[in-house]
């Protein structure tokens, strides 16, 4: 439907077309048009107006804003416009370009990739705003994400190619037959990237390890924890570093903490669980009331902050649990071993220590360092029965904790707390780790048991952190020689609202993956 312009005073009228006339332009910036074509682009067949649009584009000319090729004609000055952002590939090839510099990502098509790969930090150069999305294309690589790559290998007689398992990888890693390191055709291997030649489509790297036959389940593991960067090995310096640390409790030691070994301990966790890293202690005192303890290892006493063993923990943030086994934060003989709250073994803890009443209600508290000797290992499973059945070691103490955690359950409850009910599937494998069924496991009253106290411990340290931090503040009101607490900082777990962006990139990865 035409537009219909009515009449303006001259000034306004000029500033009108200003923008209508730049807008034809951009929409049609390959071409050359005289001012008659505007005029049929906006639909204009009065005399005058289009005589407007002829001295609006004599202004335009002036201003640098567009440009006459021919005499007459006139076309929209180009500006290239370049940003900065982080590649987000697509297993189709397309990529979306993350950046701070847009509100919107970029996309780029597969052959405006140049040679950019998944995560790298690339220069775009932006093409003009059509109707739909934002388009540029990739013009260089400034920073690569990753060289190492996971992939199997094909050999031929002169050359080999590493074809990288992850679907977001579209090229294939050129090999030189004298840079395969033992690899055989089929394997499944790691290639690093030495060199990418300027005009070359496929870069060229070398075997750095291999890693066995595909469908092994080692091979198998293996290449997932290298595809995502997970070391599945320590660095034999962290190992010997590990290996030195005094790990005899002192009595010193002993004298500086509160003393729970004589205190019914026991820890509950799954059945596969390799390492215990809290438990729960239960005494009745003498005014009727219970003291329940929260126990966690205190790795603190061992790993020293930027120690060599802190930084590798750093530099894994958190361990992680795949199906058969479990890479840890800390070297093994740390995890698995000192600061695993093993049965009959004493062990340095940090501990919330709680004095409830028979109605789960909180009448004192304690923080701070102790030393417990668990005394028995509990599964989820063997809990479970003795809350079923009232029967079995402990019976008395596990089911005082269930009732007096299904109290604190309630109450949760009752103050607007979530319930999370999830289920969790795991695996039943073989001796050689491969899967042979599927179950699905419920959370129920011996999960829900560790669950309630150790929130309990996490809201009460919270609450303590958060006075201690208030009676800060106004004691900096007093007269500084009066202060002598320093405020100190604290790391809160907060849930913020999802970035919309970042829930559309996850919506079409997840489609993708159910469309393969």
């Amino acid at each position: 439907m035409a537009k219909k312009f009515k009449s303006k005073p001259e000034g306004k009228k000029k500033s009108f077309f200003f923008e209508e006339i730049l807008k034809v332009l951009s929409s049609n910036r390959n071409k050359s048009l005289n001012y008659k074509q505007i005029a049929a682009e906006l639909h204009i067949t009065d005399f005058a107006q289009r005589q407007i649009i002829n001295v609006v584009l004599e202004e335009l000319k002036n201003k640098g804003l567009v440009q006459e090729p021919e005499r007459g004609k006139f076309k929209i000055k180009s500006v290239e416009m370049f940003i900065t952002g982080k590649v987000d590939m697509t297993s189709t090839g397309s990529a979306y370009i993350i950046s701070e510099e847009t509100e919107e990502d970029v996309v780029v098509a597969p052959k405006k990739t140049l040679n950019a790969m998944h995560g790298d930090i690339v220069k775009v150069r932006i093409f003009p705003k059509g109707k739909g999305k934002q388009e540029g294309e990739i013009v260089e690589v400034l920073e690569r994400a990753k060289i190492k790559f996971v992939g199997t290998i094909q050999i031929s007689p002169r050359f080999a190619f590493l074809v990288p398992s992850n679907n977001k990888v579209h090229v294939d890693i050129y090999i030189p037959i004298d840079k395969l390191n033992g690899a055989k055709n089929g394997q499944k291997a790691i290639a690093k990237i030495t060199e990418w030649p300027k005009n070359g489509v496929n870069p060229i790297g070398e075997i750095i390890e291999v890693l066995g036959d595909v469908g092994e389940n080692n091979t198998e593991m293996h290449a997932i924890l290298a595809e995502f960067g997970l070391p599945y090995e320590f660095p034999k310096d962290v190992e010997r570093a590990a290996d030195l640390i005094p790990i005899k409790i002192t009595a010193d030691e002993i004298s500086k903490r509160r003393d729970f070994r004589d205190i019914t301990t026991f820890t509950i966790d799954p059945v596969d669980a390799k390492d215990f890293d809290d438990a729960l202690s239960i005494q009745k005192l003498d005014n009727g009331n219970w003291e329940i303890g929260v126990h966690i290892a205190d790795v603190s006493h061992y790993v020293k902050p930027s120690s060599m063993i802190d930084q590798e923990a750093i530099s894994r943030a958190t361990s992680v649990y795949l199906v058969d086994r479990v890479v840890p934060m800390l070297p093994e003989v740390l995890s698995n071993n000192v600061c695993s709250l093993r049965p009959h073994e004493e062990k340095l803890c940090f501990s919330a220590v709680f004095e409830m009443t028979e109605d789960a209600e909180v009448v004192a508290e304690w923080f701070g360092r102790t030393i417990i000797n668990s005394d028995r290992r509990f599964t989820y499973e063997e809990a479970q029965l003795v809350i079923e059945t009232e029967e079995g070691d402990f019976c008395d103490e596990i089911l005082t904790l269930d009732k007096l955690s299904k109290t604190l359950r309630a109450n949760r409850f009752k103050k607007g707390s979530i319930a999370f009910e999830k289920l969790e599937v795991k695996f039943h494998l073989d001796e050689n780790g491969n899967p042979t069924g599927v179950f699905f496991k419920t959370a129920k009253d011996s999960n829900q048991l560790i669950e309630d106290f150790m929130l309990l411990a996490n809201r009460k340290v919270a609450e303590f952190v958060g006075k201690k931090k208030q009676d800060t503040k106004a004691k900096s009101q007093e007269p500084k020689e009066n202060s002598k607490e320093s405020q100190r900082p604290f790391v809160y777990r907060v849930h913020d609202k999802p970035n919309p962006d970042k829930l559309a990139n996850f919506s079409e990865f997840v489609y993708e993956d159910i469309l393969m």
